[in-house]
C-alpha cells in the first residue's frame, strides 16, 4: 500500500510541474497556446506575405481539428511592411503586450536581424524564421532561433558549384539584395571561388525601397557576363528576369529560391522570357502535371480549396507557409504538456525525418544540437516556359 501511496504522489507531482511550468509561460492556458509571427503584408517585398496567410490557413485546420494536445493555436500576425524598424515595434508589442509564448515563422531578413537579439535577450523562442540569413544559424550566439530556409550560404555555395562545372570559363554577375541575405550569397561565392572571385564576378547591390532595378541589369549587361544570379525578392527577381529578355541577354541565369514562386516571379517576368532559369528548391509546385497523382499534392489541393478558397495555388508562398505550419504542430505534439519555453526550444532542436506531403522526393526536416536550419537539402530544377524539371540529384548543405 505504501509503494502504491508513493507511486501516486510522485504522479500527482509530476502532473502539477507540468502544469506549473505551463501556466508560467506566457501566452499559454489550458485551452489555447499564443504565438507570434511578423509579415510583409505591404510594402516591397508583399508577396512573401502568402507564406504568412498559408501559415494562417494551416493552423486554422489545426484549430477545427480540436488544436493540439488539446490546445488550440492563438496565432496573433502584424504586419512589418518589411521595414526593421516596424518589424521592431510589432515584436515588441507581441512579446510584451500580447504575451505570446513563442515567435514562429516571423519572415524577412531586415526584420530578423532588428529583432534577434532583443528577442534572445528576452528568452523567447524564435521558431523557425523564414529567413536563410547564415548568422542566424550561429547556436553560440543566438541559443533561441531555429530558420526556416536552406541557408543562404549552402545556396550561394551550391550555385557557385553548379555555374563553375556547367561554364567553367564563365564571367558570373551577381544581383543581389543590399542586406544580408544578398550579401551572404557573394561570399558564398567569393568562398567558392577564393583567388578566381575577383576576376570573374561582377557585382550590382540594390536596396528594396528601390522602384525598379533595370538600369542594373543592363549594366550587369555590359560587363560581358555569361551567367547571372539574381538574390532577392520576387519583384525584383521579375524585373531582372524581364528586362535581361528585352535587352537581348541570355546568360545562364538563377534566381534564389525565396523567388522561385511561378506566381509571385514567372509570370510576372513572363513565363517565355524565363526559360531556362534556375533554382534549387525544397518544395513540389503544385501545378505541375507531374505531380497531378501524387498523394502529397491531392491532400495539399483539397487543403487550399478549403482553407485558401479564391487564392492562387500556383503562388509556391501559400505551399511554404502551409509547410511552416505542419512544422509548427510538429513542435506542439512533441512538446505535450510540457509547454515551457525551454522544453518548446528543445523540441524545435529535436525533430528527425520529418517528411512533408509537398517536400520534393528525398528530403525532409532534421533539426538537432549540431544544425538549427528546417532544410539542409536541395533539388536544382530548371523553367522549361511552362513547368519546373528537376535535374540531378538531391544536394546536401555538405555539398557532397
Amino acid at each position: 500500500m505504501m509503494l502504491k501511496t508513493i507511486a501516486l504522489s510522485s504522479a500527482v507531482l509530476a502532473t502539477l510541474a507540468v502544469g506549473s511550468a505551463a501556466a508560467q509561460t506566457p501566452g499559454v492556458s489550458e485551452s489555447e497556446i499564443k504565438v507570434g509571427a511578423t509579415f510583409p503584408f505591404s510594402g516591397p517585398a508583399s508577396p512573401l506575405s502568402n507564406t504568412g496567410k498559408g501559415l494562417i490557413a494551416y493552423v486554422n485546420s489545426v484549430n477545427d481539428r480540436g488544436g493540439v494536445n488539446g490546445r488550440k493555436i492563438n496565432l496573433i500576425t502584424y504586419d512589418d511592411a518589411y521595414s526593421p524598424p516596424k518589424a521592431v515595434e510589432q515584436t515588441r508589442k507581441l512579446i510584451e503586450s500580447d504575451e505570446v509564448a513563442f515567435l514562429f515563422s516571423p519572415l524577412g531578413t531586415p526584420g530578423i536581424g532588428a529583432t534577434i537579439k532583443y528577442v534572445t535577450a528576452k528568452k523567447v523562442p524564435h521558431l523557425f524564421v523564414v529567413s536563410g540569413a547564415t548568422k542566424f544559424t550561429n547556436f553560440a550566439e543566438f541559443p533561441m532561433t531555429t530558420t526556416g530556409l536552406p541557408s543562404y550560404n549552402t545556396e550561394g555555395k551550391i550555385y557557385a558549384r553548379y555555374i563553375t562545372q556547367t561554364a567553367p570559363d564563365a564571367k558570373i554577375a551577381i544581383l543581389y539584395q543590399n542586406d544580408d541575405l544578398g550579401r551572404d550569397f557573394v561570399t558564398a561565392f567569393r568562398e567558392t571561388l577564393k583567388a578566381d572571385f575577383d576576376r570573374k564576378v561582377v557585382t550590382s547591390p540594390y536596396e528594396v525601397t528601390e522602384p525598379t532595378i533595370e538600369s542594373r541589369v543592363v549594366q550587369l549587361k555590359s560587363s560581358g557576363a555569361q551567367a547571372f544570379l539574381i538574390a532577392g525578392t520576387p519583384k525584383f527577381a521579375a524585373q531582372a528576369i524581364k528586362k535581361a529578355s528585352e535587352i537581348g541577354w541570355s546568360p545562364l541565369t538563377i534566381v534564389n529560391y525565396v523567388s522561385s514562386s511561378v506566381s509571385a516571379t514567372i509570370v510576372p517576368a513572363g513565363a517565355d522570357k524565363a526559360v531556362g532559369v534556375v533554382v534549387a528548391t525544397v518544395t513540389k509546385d503544385p501545378n505541375d502535371k507531374k505531380w497531378a497523382d501524387d498523394a502529397g499534392m491531392k491532400w495539399y489541393r483539397a487543403h487550399f480549396e478549403k482553407y485558401l478558397p479564391g487564392a492562387d495555388i500556383g503562388d509556391n508562398n501559400y505551399l511554404f507557409g502551409t509547410q511552416q505550419g505542419q512544422i509548427l504542430e510538429q513542435v506542439l505534439k512533441q512538446c505535450g504538456d510540457d509547454l515551457s519555453r525551454e522544453n518548446i526550444v528543445r523540441q524545435a532542436r529535436s525533430i528527425k525525418g520529418l517528411v512533408l506531403p509537398t517536400l520534393m522526393p528525398g528530403i525532409s526536416i532534421n533539426t538537432g544540437p549540431d544544425n538549427s536550419m528546417a532544410y539542409t537539402q536541395l533539388q536544382l530544377q530548371r523553367w522549361t516556359g511552362s513547368s519546373w524539371e528537376q535535374f540531378g540529384g538531391v544536394l546536401s548543405a555538405d555539398l557532397k
